[in-house]
């Protein structure tokens, strides 16, 4: 008989939940170093648990080459938009302003991954609000174009910003776990000291 196929919804039960945690960590992490090894790529894998503790994974670049490869990926998207964008290769103003609406999708896509801690900026906001107001027949290609320029200084500092903190993030809560060891390696002792026969 088949095994039982898992319903893949959240599981109530703490201890199991704990279990299959450690259990599908595990496997995760293997296959992240199965596809490094078998492909030679560089994988990089984060996983924080429900406590709030870190678990993380990276092939032979560490993890913050990794993550800085990927930021740098985004800059070189973005040029490739930028050139897509030239006044010269377009068809039309509304050809132009269809771009520049993407790039204010982009934007806001990027920042909905932000963590809690990020601020979207005024100037992000401000660009995003200027072009849903325009009316579209009274907007020249001039200002279009300043405009997808703007978008373009804001994703990039957005990024940037992102990355920083996401490292930070990364930082503090490896700092914790290891503050958290040393406690139990502290209780621990303690407990054992105190179940010790007293001298008579």
């Amino acid at each position: 008989m088949g095994r039982k196929k898992l319903e893949i919804k959240r599981i109530e039960n703490k201890s199991s939940r704990q279990v299959t945690f450690s259990k599908r960590r595990n496997g995760l992490i293997e296959k992240a170093r199965q596809l490094s090894v078998l492909c030679d790529a560089s994988v990089a894998l984060l996983v924080v648990s429900a406590s709030g503790k870190l678990y993380s994974f990276s092939s032979g670049d560490n993890l913050v080459k990794i993550l800085d490869r990927y930021g740098k990926q985004h800059d070189d998207d973005l040029k490739a938009l930028e050139r897509q964008s030239n006044p010269l290769n377009c068809g039309s103003h509304h050809e132009l302003l269809e771009l520049v609406e993407r790039l204010v999708l982009t934007i806001r896509l990027f920042l909905s991954f932000d963590h809690k801690g990020i601020r979207v900026s005024c100037q992000s906001m401000n660009i995003c609000s200027k072009l849903e107001e325009s009316n579209v027949d009274n907007v020249s290609v001039g200002s279009l174009v300043q405009l997808e320029e703007q978008l373009e200084n804001a994703l990039s500092v957005t990024r940037a910003r992102k990355t920083e903190l996401m490292l930070k993030l990364v930082e503090n809560l490896k700092e914790k776990e290891k503050l958290l060891e040393e406690e139990n390696h502290v209780l621990a002792s303690q407990i054992t000291s105190f179940g010790e026969p007293k001298p008579r």
